[in-house]
C-alpha cells in the first residue's frame, strides 16, 4: 500500500543516514543508482528526500548503502517535498539556482506562455539531466536540462 510523509523530518533523517553511509562506502551517486532503472537525477532526489523510489530500486539503493529494512519502506513513501526552508537559500550552489529563477523567472514565464499559452511546465512530469562539457575559452560549462510536460490552464 501508498504511504505519504506528512512532515520531512523522517525522510530529512534518513537522508544523513544516506550521506554518511556514501561517504563511509566512498560511493558516487551514479554508482548508487546503478541498474535501477531509473535516472541518476531521479535517485539522488530519491535519497535527498524528494521522491519515492519503487520497491526493487528501494532495495537495491539500500543494499549498497547497507540500510535497514525500515529505510526501505521509507524510500517507498511519498515525502513531504520542498528541500529548501523558508527564505533565500544559503548554500552558495543552491544560491545561484535560485539567483538564475529571479534574473530569468520572468523571462522563462513570458517565453513559456509566449510558445505555449497560458499554463505552467511540470515538475511531476518531468526530466532532470546535468553534463559537464568543455568550456571553448577554457574550463568548464555545466549544461543542465529541464524537461517538464506543458500543463494548459483550463479555465472552470
Amino acid at each position: 500500500m501508498t504511504q505519504s510523509q506528512v512532515t520531512p523530518n523522517a525522510r530529512e533523517a534518513l537522508t544523513e543516514t544516506i550521506i554518511n553511509a556514501k561517504m563511509i562506502k566512498n560511493l558516487t551517486f551514479e554508482a548508487i543508482n546503478e541498474g535501477t532503472g531509473l535516472s541518476i537525477a531521479y535517485t539522488t532526489a530519491a535519497l535527498l528526500g524528494q521522491h519515492a523510489l519503487p520497491e526493487s530500486a528501494a532495495s537495491l539503493v539500500a543494499e549498497r548503502l547497507g540500510l535497514d529494512e525500515d529505510a526501505v519502506r521509507l524510500l517507498q513513501t511519498i515525502p513531504m517535498r520542498g528541500s529548501i526552508p523558508g527564505g533565500v537559500p544559503t548554500d552558495p550552489t543552491v544560491y545561484r539556482f535560485y539567483e538564475m529563477v529571479q534574473v530569468y523567472g520572468s523571462t522563462l514565464k513570458a517565453l513559456v506562455h509566449e510558445k505555449f499559452g497560458d499554463g505552467i511546465i511540470s515538475a511531476i512530469n518531468f526530466k532532470l539531466d546535468i553534463q559537464k562539457v568543455p568550456d571553448p575559452e577554457g574550463g568548464e560549462r555545466a549544461v543542465i536540462t529541464f524537461d517538464g510536460k506543458y500543463l494548459p490552464t483550463k479555465p472552470f
